[in-house]
């Protein structure tokens, strides 16, 4: 399985960026729009339970994740990647913030919080980052 990383850019926490992304899907289908359509495109639009995500980088930190439903048309001649807007949380993880879009391997990938007795899922955001910025998560 193959994914993508994007610099949440302006988002100040993953609380912040869940906003936004609730506000952007409330006023319609919600998609990023790119340049080109990434060469491994079919790779990350699998099958639907097995499609990849668009991780989010916050604070140089992968921290959360976007299922990527599809990819298709924008306006002037733009590659839309339509993202389920639900922010799913991952244990955080060190990721330099970088231009527009990188691949991700499924190998590579944060694991989702959440399903283990951990209570790392009920961890605020912020706390949860400074303890993966410590190494202590």
């Amino acid at each position: 399985m193959l994914h993508l990383t994007k610099v949440a850019f302006g988002a100040t926490s993953v609380d912040h960026l869940a906003e936004r992304l609730a506000m952007r899907a409330a006023e319609g289908p919600f998609f990023l729009t790119t340049r080109y359509l990434p060469k491994r495109h079919e790779e990350i639009a699998g099958q639907a339970d097995e499609s990849g995500s668009l991780f989010w980088i916050i604070k140089h930190q992968l921290v959360a994740r976007s299922p990527i439903l599809r990819f298709g048309d924008a306006e002037g001649g733009k590659v839309a990647i339509h993202l389920d807007p639900r922010v799913i949380l991952v244990q955080a993880r060190p990721k330099r913030a970088h231009q527009g879009w990188r691949y991700l391997e499924g190998a590579d990938a944060p694991v989702d919080l959440g399903g283990d007795a951990s209570g790392l899922a009920d961890m605020p955001p912020a706390l949860m980052g400074k303890l993966a910025e410590l190494a202590l998560i």
